[in-house]
């Protein structure tokens, strides 16, 4: 199988609805995906898998229970397994996430906004 390069730019042109991660590679169990984000989710935690938000596009903020941090397009944040987090998007923001294959994106919420299947783009 050829060994394909991915070009973000193009990857997130395919799509426009928010909060809906779509899978752009696998590696090692993990899975890599980008994602469009407006407004505000829903607190949530994840009880076996730490979570990677690395931010592309725009400003986005992650509240938890004892402080909020603000990311900037180039600046990531690990949130430890287990660690509630909530995070919000007054603007659009275009982040790519790690996270293990098993890792539904409302961790142990119930929520409208679950996505069990993701897509492959």
């Amino acid at each position: 199988m050829p060994i394909k390069k991915v070009n973000l730019s193009e990857k997130l042109s395919l799509f426009a609805d928010h909060w809906s991660p779509k899978i752009v590679g696998e590696l090692n169990g993990q899975m890599v995906k980008l994602a469009k984000l407006k407004g505000e989710f829903v607190m949530h935690h994840h009880e076996q898998e730490d979570e990677l938000f690395l931010v592309i596009s725009g400003v986005l903020y992650i509240e938890m229970e004892d402080q909020t941090l603000e990311l900037h397009p180039g600046e990531f944040v690990i949130i430890p397994k287990g660690t509630p987090h909530r995070p919000d998007a007054p603007e659009e923001v275009s982040v790519m996430l790690f996270e293990p294959a098993t890792t539904l994106n409302t961790g142990d919420a119930d929520s409208d906004l679950k996505v069990e299947k993701l897509q492959k783009i």
